[in-house]
């Protein structure tokens, strides 16, 4: 069967009662994932307020690619109608096609940019999902099952005394506003090429919406950390990348 999409990635269906809504999400995310396939199936098929079965099925096909399609949509009777449509697909292309209950505007956005890294279905799915969580919040040693659960009082846990001293940066954000979306973006997607596991502030290097929280604007700092060895060429990549200022400075 021949396919759409752009290659390699999966695809994105914003499914809005507004088509205006619809189309601004697609606007708005193709900034920060301009090479990865995102439809709108905004509107009823006469233009109005409502939501549209053909409009769904054509933006599904659309943006197909093989790899998969998440489709986010915004209010109870898009969700059905992202249903019936998903009802009448081919049993093979149903199986890649994920509709998911996450916000549509962050969890969007947050799904183009996992798609625009490469991710696989599931790793698109969860980064829409991450939508309704702590926004890459990356747990303490206090956390269940971290370093010291189970330590009483006055015992030494041998493990935290073995671990070597976290590999950290901290720079200045020098470009005018900030880490905003495209920037963040761009840093998420640097993240992204490296095995490493780098916080940032706290937050998951590779969690767009974790950094878009932080609210880091211009002169503020950002202090890199990783745990890993073999995590100081992304340390430096990273922290270059904002000193750089994104082309923004």
């Amino acid at each position: 069967m021949t396919v759409a999409g752009t290659a390699g990635k999966v695809g994105i269906v914003f499914v809005s009662h507004s088509e205006k809504i619809a189309e601004g999400l697609v606007d708005l995310a193709s900034q920060m994932a301009a090479d990865t396939s995102l439809a709108a199936a905004g509107g009823t098929d006469e233009g109005g307020i409502g939501t549209s079965f053909d409009k769904v099925s054509a933006a599904i096909v659309e943006v197909d690619s093989g790899e998969g399609v998440v489709v986010l949509a915004d209010l109870g009777s898009a969700i059905l109608t992202a249903e019936t449509a998903l009802d009448f697909l081919d049993d093979d292309v149903q199986a890649r096609v994920r509709i998911v209950d996450a916000p549509l505007v962050e969890g969007g956005v947050a799904a183009s940019v996992a798609a625009e890294t490469g991710g696989t279905l599931d790793d698109v799915v969860a980064a829409a999902e991450s939508a309704r969580g702590s926004a890459g919040d990356v747990p303490g040693p206090d956390a269940a099952g971290g370093a010291g659960a189970g330590t009483t009082v006055g015992q030494t846990d041998a493990r935290v005394e073995d671990a070597a001293a976290p590999l950290t940066r901290t720079v200045t954000v020098v470009n005018k506003d900030g880490l905003h979306a495209r920037p963040a973006a761009e840093f998420v997607k640097l993240a992204n090429t490296f095995p490493a596991k780098i916080t940032i502030n706290g937050k998951d290097s590779k969690s767009l919406l974790g950094i878009m929280s932080l609210g880091l604007v211009r002169g503020t700092t950002a202090t890199l950390t990783t745990d890993d060895e073999a995590g100081r060429d992304a340390l430096d990549a990273l922290a270059g990348l904002i000193e750089s200022g994104f082309g923004e400075a």
